[in-house]
């Protein structure tokens, strides 16, 4: 399950970066929060880590603007859970993985992406 919200008020996560929508990610085990660094980002640049949704929600829930939650689709097999549109790295389907280089699908086939 993959929930997007968009913060009420940017959020500083360190001296250069700021965070202005998340990505809430459960697992069977635990939650990820994908945090993205512009409005238009489409992969995440910082993740954090929570035991559970509820310690996730605890930390993010008043922070999300009056749209509230938005629920995603999971995403295409291989590719990135942070990611928005269908991303992976290149060769993960193959079990030859790439890192660092990605591709997207698109119009009914996959090409190079580069973030």
């Amino acid at each position: 399950m993959r929930m997007l919200g968009y913060l009420k008020n940017t959020y500083k996560c360190n001296e250069k970066d700021t965070i202005y929508k998340i990505v809430l990610h459960k697992t069977e085990k635990e939650v990820y929060v994908y945090l993205y660094t512009s409005f238009d980002a489409v992969i995440s640049s910082f993740d954090n880590w929570y035991p559970d949704e509820e310690s996730a929600l605890k930390d993010w829930q008043n922070e999300i603007d009056e749209r509230g939650w938005i629920l995603i689709d999971d995403p295409m097999p291989y590719c990135q859970h942070d990611a928005l549109l269908p991303i992976r790295v290149k060769g993960r389907s193959t079990n030859t993985p790439q890192w660092g280089k990605f591709e997207i699908y698109q119009d009914g086939q996959w090409k190079d992406y580069k973030p």
